[in-house]
């Protein structure tokens, strides 16, 4: 079921290039910021943006043949007159995780597209975010050339690497976040502050320009995380491979402040089925307690080539998260083989709606197309709740008022 937008004339507008499902767009929708346009290369996720953002115009194209002129002509907007350019180039090239960092890599010069966006719409902030591994990606040189290039335009530019826990992200996700200001000296002013105290382990490089960069709490007397037991736990249970109604009811009422605020303006549970595992699986699974992992399993049970691995390696896998802790990182799709995707007390790997609580969008927030495509729409997403956190510090530093709709956690 669409949702409908209730927001009064707003003076914080935006636009969101390479979209994805829109998370990012709802975080910073819920800041305030009034979403004018997206654009969204594949048509699944494109689709879905289209489906949570009924006032948006959405729009499934090659950012390289679509005329910025032209959008802005269409939106009714003066050079000047934006307030915000979103968003997030293809991040494969130059994640840390990828098997090949290339320059090669076309992916990694669109960022140039989007900057060309910037210089026909000159928005008063620009927001780009991507992967941690582009720090480090050709020893910096791609990222001193994205604040290069927002300074030449009139931009004052900074980065920080920001760890989604301290927001309220029940999830262990970091994002590295490219603010520029126009009239501005300082762009590190519009970054947010954390919020929460979670446990961290950097394991990616953390310095640029001489000093590091990524956003720490700077009290200890912040609240811990939320964890992925507050943030799932009143989800309905299913069996392994039980899909059950499109929309099913809730397990329980609201037992915490995470639960009330992404249950707001749902009428039920949807993209809420159970994908079903192998006889194998569940073999492996039903000897793996809450926190284990592979090491785990009996090694007649494991992969074969996992039989070779270390007991130190690959800690992860065929992990069952902990309720207490904090998920791993919800990539495109759970699969145990990748990642810590077992429920805690359910032998099954999650739905796709625990995946997006966990990626902290709301119930409202339907998925659309198959459930790969689903899966993938989640993993590939911002974190709203982190987005909104960054949309909120933007708010605050151009001097507009902070809107009533913040979501605290």
């Amino acid at each position: 079921m669409p949702r409908q937008q209730s927001r009064q004339a707003n003076p914080l507008t935006m636009i969101d290039l390479f979209a994805g499902a829109g998370g990012l767009s709802e975080g910073l929708q819920e800041a305030g910021f009034r979403s004018l346009y997206a654009n969204e290369l594949v048509p699944t996720y494109a689709a879905t943006f289209a489906a949570n953002h009924p006032n948006t115009i959405v729009e499934s194209d090659d950012i390289r043949a679509v005329d910025a002129a032209e959008v802005r002509a269409r939106l009714k907007l003066e050079p000047g007159e934006l307030s915000l350019m979103a968003g997030g180039p293809p991040c494969q090239g130059f994640s840390i995780n990828a098997p090949k960092r290339s320059t090669d890599d076309r992916r990694n010069h669109l960022f140039r597209e989007y900057l060309r966006f910037v210089e026909e719409f000159q928005p008063r902030a620009v927001l780009i975010e991507n992967v941690p591994g582009l720090v480090s990606f050709e020893g910096g040189a791609t990222l001193e050339a994205i604040l290069q290039s927002l300074r030449e335009l009139g931009y004052a530019a900074d980065v920080q690497i920001l760890y989604a826990p301290l927001f309220g992200v029940p999830q262990t996700r970091w994002r590295t976040i490219v603010l520029g200001l126009r009239d501005s000296e300082d762009a590190s002013l519009a970054f947010p502050e954390p919020i929460r105290n979670a446990p961290m382990r950097v394991n990616f490089t953390s310095r640029f320009a001489g000093r590091d960069i990524v956003a720490m709490p700077r009290s200890v007397t912040l609240p811990p995380h939320t964890t992925v037991k507050e943030a799932i736990g009143d989800l309905p249970a299913l069996v392994n491979g039980e899909v059950g109604d499109d929309v099913k009811d809730y397990r329980a009422m609201p037992e915490n402040n995470y639960q009330k605020l992404l249950r707001a303006g749902s009428d039920g549970v949807r993209n809420h089925h159970s994908a079903r595992l192998g006889k194998i699986n569940l073999d492996r699974l039903r000897h793996i307690p809450p926190g284990g992992n592979w090491t785990n399993i009996p090694f007649d049970l494991l992969p074969a080539g996992m039989k070779k691995a270390r007991r130190s390696d690959h800690t992860k896998r065929y992990g069952r998260v902990h309720p207490d802790g904090l998920a791993s990182t919800i990539l495109t799709k759970c699969d145990p083989h990748w990642g810590a995707y077992f429920h805690y007390e359910q032998d099954r790997a999650f739905t796709v709606r625990e995946a997006a609580r966990i990626q902290s969008f709301p119930d409202s927030y339907i998925f659309t197309g198959s459930r790969v495509e689903q899966y993938e729409q989640v993993g590939n997403a911002v974190p709203p709740l982190l987005a909104a956190a960054v949309g909120r510090s933007i708010s605050a530093t151009l001097g507009v008022e902070k809107t009533a709709l913040t979501r605290v956690v």
